[in-house]
């Protein structure tokens, strides 16, 4: 009885599930043909009732809160998941900021009229239905609605537990605002994250959800990408390095070390490893490990095998002394996560060599990792940091979100026998 019982619940949630999409994919058929003008609009009145409900917002955000801390939720993941009212002021601009985008779809990328009169076209689409599944950060609720409206898509959003109550408010807020504008409520929507089974259905929806699009930890995006039966975009875990090249200015350095590991070390673009260059050890090495000291950053200057792969997510750094350029990249390029890696150096050729060589999604030159952001690459919001190398790489913005068609008008051609 138990099993069938088990059985039973299964199905439900599938069947939840599946439901959900079905009613994305209608809602997304009107989403794709809305103008610019209407999404904007759209997206002003979601930063408005964001605004309006931040009471509400505020009250579910302290309920997931008080739950983490009694189950002994570390500050950093905490703080990665904590509103206030300054925070939900930044939710509100940034839906107002993608309002300000420009919209992608309907853009024409390439097109020609063939020697048989036959006119070409290649244009921006939605991709249709998009399923998220995130941990933490409640922000990611709305980035992800503001981005994927703009961009024309309906979204499944599966958060995380932890967040439960704070993603609920946020959604029912997001939907209200939809009705009020004569848009579908079912432009986004929130699966239940009481069971883990609804991630596995969601990316197992083919045909019924276009893309999945992880956005986490190491375990939940490798549980997605292994499990998925619909198309994934892998948000990578970063493990993210500074190099400080025998000819850098110390000054400047140090100034990059510090931002990229101690601005935010709960979030993906922070530092995680330092690589010394072997000529300047002996001299800067002491200077760097006393100021990330200072700083409160725990320094590994003996990591292990799996402290030199780690994203730490926290106030800890490992080190490495490496001999000359060369050995940086192919550190880098061993134990990195192909996220974001930095050099600093006066050197242009040794900079040149570094960017050409190293395989990530973004490559600073005498600049924090920190950089690596939808927000400050101009992007507005972002979905997430793929990692990966097909359809997107680097913070998702607006046009990573969309595909593409052949739209072709004749007059009459037929293609001979």
């Amino acid at each position: 009885m138990t099993s069938q019982a088990a059985t039973a619940t299964s199905d439900d949630l599938r069947r939840d599930v599946h439901d959900a999409a079905r009613r994305a994919r209608v809602a997304s058929r009107e989403l794709a043909t809305l103008t610019t003008t209407v999404k904007d609009r759209a997206l002003h009145a979601a930063a408005d009732a964001v605004l309006g409900a931040v009471d509400a917002i505020l009250a579910a955000n302290a309920e997931d809160l008080d739950v983490a801390r009694a189950a002994g939720t570390s500050e950093a993941m905490l703080d990665r998941l904590a509103l206030n009212p300054q925070r939900v002021d930044g939710i509100a601009a940034g839906l107002r900021q993608v309002a300000g985008l420009p919209d992608p779809i309907g853009e024409v990328l390439r097109g020609r009229t063939l020697p048989n009169g036959l006119r070409l076209r290649q244009q921006r689409v939605p991709l249709g239905v998009v399923g998220i599944v995130y941990e933490g950060r409640p922000n990611v609720t709305v980035d992800a609605f503001g981005l994927t409206l703009k961009s024309g898509n309906a979204v499944l959003l599966r958060g995380s537990s932890s967040a439960a109550n704070s993603n609920a408010a946020l959604v029912t807020t997001l939907r209200d605002a939809m009705v009020g504008e004569n848009l579908p409520a079912d432009t986004v929507q929130l699966l239940s994250a009481a069971d883990r089974a609804t991630v596995t259905h969601l990316i197992q929806a083919r045909g019924l959800v276009d893309v999945a699009i992880p956005r986490g930890g190491a375990g939940l995006i490798d549980a997605v990408v292994r499990d998925a039966t619909v198309p994934t975009i892998e948000t990578g875990t970063g493990n993210c390095h500074v190099y400080v090249h025998a000819d850098a200015d110390l000054d400047v350095a140090e100034k990059i070390l510090l931002n990229s590991k101690t601005r935010r070390p709960s979030v993906c673009n922070a530092a995680e490893s330092l690589l010394i260059d072997a000529a300047i050890a002996e001299h800067a090495l002491p200077r760097l490990i006393e100021a990330l000291t200072d700083a409160g950053v725990t320094v590994h200057t003996h990591p292990t095998e799996d402290q030199l792969r780690e994203e730490f997510l926290s106030l800890d750094i490992a080190v490495a002394v490496v001999d000359g350029v060369d050995a940086a990249i192919e550190h880098v390029n061993t134990y990195g996560t192909g996220h974001t890696e930095a050099i600093v150096t006066t050197d242009l050729a040794a900079a040149q060599r570094f960017t050409d060589r190293v395989d990530a999604a973004a490559v600073m030159v005498n600049a924090a990792t920190s950089f690596t952001d939808g927000e400050q690459f101009g992007f507005g919001a972002e979905i997430g940091i793929s990692t990966q190398k097909l359809h997107a790489r680097g913070p998702m913005g607006l046009t990573e979100l969309t595909s593409t068609k052949w739209i072709v008008w004749g007059d009459g051609q037929v293609r001979p026998v």
